[in-house]
């Protein structure tokens, strides 16, 4: 979509974090840059972005840090000095000395921190285990902020399998989800990423901005989804930034067209502990 007076450039980085995480906040540096000679004043990294192995361990846990540590430092001073909004995963110290929080940070460009999430649903699925080092998150009123005229949510890879989780941050008054991932290659794990990002696009009138982490771990596709589905923007497999244009009367117009928000007869409430089937 072309901009207009109402528009705001947001983009997803796309990269493949590892075990060092100078390095990291570096990449993160250089991709924000790109993306803000390009225009952007959001960007959305992926999660696990301040530290990553392919197997996760105590040296994981060790590597977690508390949201006044370094690694959030070094992302304040970017948002400071790009003049933007960024959204990034981190690994957050936990109270429990065994485990540590898979988090999302949103910083302004005062450096402020405007929200954080983190994640509820772990990925224990296809094999993997992040329960065994991962303390799921609390289930609270989640956290917003507002970027021209949007008002921007916070999830989380696996949790886009669950289309409550999206729901209730639109009733929380999203018209933008930021969902860093860490989207793990596998069959048919590309094309589940694509239908389930444009699905909750689709269902809840608004835009998602995925970023995910690039090969060889990550499956890549990054993408910026407009509220009907359409892929404003997509990176393949590279290490890259990709913009788009989003727009709170993209949005409107959409929900006067499609309003399934206001025709929707069910509401969304957690789940008593234990009462899952």
């Amino acid at each position: 979509m072309a901009s207009d007076s109402t528009s705001i450039a947001i983009a997803v980085a796309q990269f493949a974090p590892g075990d060092d995480k100078a390095a990291n906040l570096e990449r993160i540096r250089d991709l924000a840059t790109t993306a803000t000679s390009r225009g952007a004043k959001l960007v959305v990294f992926p999660e696990y972005s301040s530290y990553f192995t392919p197997e996760l361990g105590e040296h994981s846990v060790a590597a977690a840090e508390t949201l006044d540590g370094p690694f959030v430092a070094g992302l304040e001073a970017i948002a400071k000095v790009l003049n933007i909004h960024l959204v990034v995963g981190m690994l957050e110290a936990s109270e429990d000395e065994k485990r540590f929080s898979n988090t999302l940070v949103a910083l302004d460009p005062a450096g402020g921190l405007v929200a954080k999430y983190r994640k509820i649903h772990l990925y224990d699925a296809f094999g993997q285990s992040e329960s065994d080092w991962v303390v799921p998150g609390p289930i609270e009123t989640p956290e917003t902020f507002v970027l021209g005229g949007l008002t921007v949510g916070l999830q989380t890879c696996y949790d886009i399998r669950f289309p409550e989780v999206t729901r209730r941050l639109v009733d929380a008054g999203a018209d933008l989800v930021a969902l860093p991932s860490e989207w793990v290659r596998g069959p048919l794990k590309e094309q589940h990423w694509r239908t389930l990002v444009t699905a909750r696009a689709i269902e809840n009138t608004i835009y998602i901005a995925a970023a995910d982490q690039a090969p060889p771990i990550g499956a890549g596709n990054s993408m910026i989804v407009d509220p009907m589905g359409i892929e404003l923007a997509t990176i393949g497999e590279e290490t890259d930034v990709a913009v788009a244009w989003a727009s709170p009367d993209r949005v409107a117009e959409v929900r006067a067209v499609n309003p399934a928000l206001g025709l929707r007869r069910f509401g969304i409430l957690p789940l008593e502990k234990g009462a899952a089937g």
